[in-house]
């Protein structure tokens, strides 16, 4: 019978399919259906750093200038959903309410106003720290250093703050990926999850505003974290998680071949229930049966770039065969 069971960060899963951090896991009762159905770990929905400034400097004036009406509105409502107190306690009530590893989510752009929080957020119990890195590359005068610099400084802030471990979940915005990634392990992160899933952008033609459009991943978009960890295992010092576009067993076998150490999972849930963890479990372990292997350790990486002599001539040859139409 196939072994599921991975470590992520030292942590030990019973299997490597993580719920990612989302509207899913804001509350016990989720944190619950998730280990019920079989979860390898949570990632506690984001609690954002305005949230965390607004409760603990409450007089230290508005991030959010340009539009200081939406901004308090948007902090009410999530304020009414999850403050930075009731935060620490649903730590302490998931760890005690279930065997998996509870890892806590902050949304941060900056390395500062959180540091503190993170303090209690380790006290409070969680198992690890996942750092959501939402900043968007568009201010024309900042360089792609000084961008990169922000980023290294808040995880480099949360190293300092916590001795758990620590991930970083990222864009793929970046120019050297691979650079910026031993960057950030010898600043401090122990793991990165590739990639973030920013706001889907559209434009009402009729209304003429902004709107919000694919609010849920679907599996053609998994594509560019595969490409992504195929490139980095093997030259990074982090562990790597898959995210976004993976709903079904196959794609977790994909993203372990490519060199996942785990992956996350939303979207696929919110489509189709809890459920579909166990249905990936076990299309997971029946694959593994079918082609002979007992662990995951067995084949992670075994697609990834570094297991090809020439992994300049192989992203080459991709890019031909694309244009020429061969497949």
């Amino acid at each position: 019978m196939a072994d599921l069971s991975t470590t992520y960060m030292g942590l030990k899963l019973k299997n490597p399919l993580m719920v990612s951090s989302s509207t899913l896991v804001q509350n016990l009762e989720g944190v619950r259906d998730a280990a019920n159905a079989g979860a390898g770990a949570v990632v506690l929905r984001s609690l954002f750093e305005e949230i965390i400034r607004k409760e603990t400097q409450p007089d230290s004036g508005k991030l959010w200038s340009a539009h200081p009406e939406e901004y308090d509105y948007v902090l009410s409502e999530l304020e009414m959903q999850y403050g930075a107190n009731a935060y620490l306690d649903l730590i302490t009530q998931a760890k005690q309410a279930v065997d998996i590893p509870i890892i806590a989510s902050i949304n941060c752009h900056t390395p500062k106003w959180w540091v503190h929080y993170a303090k209690q957020i380790e006290a409070a119990g969680a198992d690890a720290l996942e750092l959501n890195l939402s900043l968007m590359p568009l201010y024309p005068k900042k360089t792609s250093t000084e961008i990169e610099e922000e980023f290294l400084g808040i995880v480099k802030a949360a190293r300092e703050a916590v001795k758990i471990p620590l991930a970083v979940k990222i864009g793929p915005y970046f120019t050297t990926l691979i650079r910026l990634a031993n960057q950030m392990y010898g600043a401090g992160a122990n793991a990165l999850v590739l990639f973030n899933r920013f706001y889907q952008f559209d434009i009402d033609v009729e209304k003429m505003e902004i709107v919000g459009a694919n609010w849920y991943s679907s599996p053609n978009e998994m594509s560019l974290s595969l490409r992504w960890i195929a490139a980095l295992y093997g030259q990074i010092n982090c562990e790597l998680v898959g995210n976004t576009g993976i709903h079904s067993g196959l794609a977790v076998v994909k993203q372990i071949l490519a060199g996942a150490q785990a992956v996350e999972i939303a979207s696929a849930i919110y489509l189709n229930g809890f459920e579909t963890l166990r249905e990936m479990q076990t299309e997971l372990a029946a694959w593994m049966d079918q082609h002979g292997y007992q662990s995951l350790e067995e084949f992670r990486g075994k697609l990834s770039l570094s297991q090809v002599k020439d992994p300049e001539m192989f992203e080459r040859l991709q890019y031909i065969k694309a244009l020429s139409g061969i497949s």
